[in-house]
Order: C-alpha cells, then structure tokens, then sequence
C-alpha cells in the first residue's frame, strides 16, 4: 500500500491589490516603522514596507529555500542595511526576539490559511513583550475565518475585507505592556 505524501500548504501570497490597500490603510503610520514580517513567505508585504518608508523590516520564514528568495530580493532592491530575514519558526522567532528586547510598531502575520496557526502565532505576540506600546499587530486571514474582539492582551480595532482576505488590526489597549 502507497500512502500518500502531506503536502506542505502551497505558497499563496497577499494579492498585489490586497497589498496596495494594505499599505494605503498603514500610509500615515508605516514612515519609519519597524515592521516585522511573521510567515513571510514570498517577502512581498516586507518589501512593499521598506519601499512604503519602514524603517527595518525583519522577515520571518520557516522555510530555508522561501528565505533564499527573499534574501534575492533584498540584494536586488539594494535594501541589505535595513533588513534581515530569518529561516525560523514563528514561534521560536518571537521568543527570541523577545529575550533580546526587540520591539516593533507593525507585526504584520500571513500564516497559511485553513490551520490553526494564526490562533498560535497571535497568542504568542500577545503574551510576549514585542510590539511597541503604540503598535498594531496586523492578521491577515480567510474570510471565513472569525476572530474575537479581543485576543488575549490584543484588542480588535478594525476589520478590512478585500474578496477572500481579511486584514484584522489589532493593538494593546492603553496602559497595557
């Protein structure tokens, strides 16, 4: 008996439209912003970051051949002193960066739809103490998928929906660290 093999879930990137509105959305808040990229997968929202005015832009990847392109691109662009991409588990990713202090005004995740990843990767950025005071955490997402107002220490503050992809802000309410 042949068993099938898992297929990893396929690379499915934010919609070069989805993105255009994404960042008419961040316009007055991404000049200058340390952005970091949970499940960057092809490095597109990053990119667009940089070239939108971030500041810094980590990316964050599982997959070593996915951090190979986007390195590429980061020499293609020219753009190698302000960004990083790291091959590592979102998770592992956000503990660590956590221990070494780091803080980011936009977390943007895209993790892969129909999993229970973005549940995981939101709990863990609201527990740890990496988003800047005044940051959002930006979740992209199906349609179909419904999250709460509220997410541990995150707090819902608007919703946008452009076809299938959802984009779900969030940010720690005030007096919140």
């Amino acid at each position: 008996m042949i068993k099938a093999k898992h297929k990893k879930p396929a690379l499915r990137p934010t919609t070069s439209k989805a993105r255009e509105a994404l960042f008419d959305i961040l316009r007055g808040r991404i000049n200058g912003a340390r952005f970091l990229d949970l499940y960057a997968g092809t490095g597109a929202v990053g990119i667009d970051a940089l070239q939108e005015g971030a500041s810094e832009v980590v990316f964050v990847e599982g997959s070593r051949g996915n951090v190979k392109k986007i390195n590429g691109l980061i020499k293609k662009h020219r753009l190698e002193d302000k960004c990083r991409a790291v091959t590592k588990k979102v998770q592992p990713f956000i503990e660590s960066a956590e221990l070494e202090k780091q803080k980011f005004d936009i977390i943007f995740l895209d993790p892969p739809y129909h999993t229970d990843e973005l549940v995981h990767a939101l709990s863990a950025v609201s527990d740890a103490a990496i988003l800047d005071s005044d940051g959002i955490v930006i979740a992209e997402h199906f349609k179909k998928t419904q999250l709460p107002d509220s997410f541990k220490k995150l707090k819902k503050i608007k919703e946008y929906n452009y076809g299938d992809t959802v984009f779900t802000f969030f940010k720690k309410p005030d007096n919140q660290e």
